[in-house]
């Protein structure tokens, strides 16, 4: 299965550790927006990439090919952090490896696919742009220098991705400075190759959004004939996604990237309060819904890696049962998918299940 999972950051880490149980064919393609911490401070001296995602994209798929002592050893030297009080600090020495091969072979693709080689990593992470991009948003609901209530009606616009993933307002747009940034075409093949593309769990606004942003990348999936999944958060994110419902999510996707279609919506069943709402706003994507446990067994807002790769695996080789137990029909469709008499041919994969709710 070529599988492709578009993201940044702990969610993309998430997918990532679970695709990684299914197959070795992966490429993540990370959103390239960071400026804060260690990724920022070399983004502004070095007018580069943004490193942090894309080495963390690095580590939830290293030690596949050579799994061996050495590996491990780059693992952990990837994501040592220096400690004391001076340039050094705070920096991940996988951010300054990253610098370093982007300065000498001037090529991003180039430099992560020989950082995929020394971590041994069998897939590949490559940037959704060759070039860094801004998030901009227009946020209500924060009270102005004014200090009336008024003000919180007004859209204040925020820039940088730490200011969105933190804001005390309500997001309600995104945009991205520039405004039709180039996509990495190394990625835009990977995702018309694919069998499955993912798109989240992560920072709605500021990790998951970006990708459905950038024009070429956004045709590339928008023509793929993969199985397209939706993982969805297991909580509203502080700040950013602060009491959004589960079809809320699905709402700011639509008004962002309205010719998306998708295949499943993934959700945690103890994260949808209002299961009915959630499966209404995925039909509006073409999509089937899948609730299922995802979350990590603590309790934790966190995706269980085993349990996360179980409902990837439903939802990527899903396959309609005759009366009998054994397939409904041999024929397949246009995506791969088991063709489903008297479907709806605008939606190719749809499919029943009695344990889908």
């Amino acid at each position: 299965m070529r599988a492709v999972a578009l993201g940044g950051g702990h969610g993309l880490h998430a997918t990532l550790s679970a695709l990684r149980r299914l197959t070795d064919d992966i490429t993540a393609v990370v959103v390239v927006a960071d400026d804060g911490g260690s990724s920022g401070r070399i983004r502004r001296e070095l007018d580069i990439l943004p490193l942090g995602d894309l080495r963390m994209a690095l580590g939830a798929l290293s030690g596949q090919e050579h799994p061996g002592p050495e590996t491990t050893v780059w693992q952990r030297v990837f994501e040592h952090r220096y400690g004391g009080h001076g340039a050094l600090a705070g920096h991940a020495v996988g951010n300054l490896v990253l610098a370093g091969l982007l300065e000498v072979l001037d090529d991003p693709v180039a430099a992560l696919d020989q950082a995929c080689h020394l971590l041994g990593v069998t897939g590949r992470v490559l940037p959704m742009s060759p070039h860094p991009v801004d998030i901009e948003a227009d946020v209500t609901g924060i009270r102005g220098s004014s200090g009336s209530d008024h003000d919180r009606d007004v859209a204040h616009r925020i820039r940088g991705q730490v200011a969105v993933a933190t804001t005390p307002g309500r997001v309600q747009q995104v945009r991205l400075d520039p405004r039709r940034p180039k996509a990495c075409p190394e990625a835009c093949e990977a995702l018309r190759a694919a069998d499955v593309i993912t798109l989240g769990p992560g920072s709605w606004f500021s990790s998951v959004l970006p990708h459905l942003l950038v024009p070429e990348l956004f045709s590339a999936l928008v023509e793929s004939e993969a199985r397209r999944v939706l993982v969805l958060n297991l909580a509203p994110q502080p700040g950013e996604t602060a009491g959004f419902s589960p079809e809320q999510h699905l709402e700011v996707l639509a008004a962002h990237a309205p010719r998306l279609r998708l295949d499943v919506v993934v959700a945690d069943t103890a994260a949808v309060p209002e299961p009915d709402l959630l499966r209404r706003g995925a039909e509006a994507f073409g999509a089937d819904t899948l609730l299922t446990t995802v979350g990590a067994a603590d309790g934790s807002p966190q995706h269980d890696p085993d349990a996360l790769a179980s409902a990837l695996a439903e939802a990527a080789h899903h396959r309609v049962e005759g009366p009998s137990g054994g397939p409904a029909t041999n024929g397949t469709d246009a995506h791969g998918g088991v063709a489903v008499p008297g479907a709806d041919p605008a939606r190719p994969h749809q499919e029943e299940d009695r344990r889908w709710p």
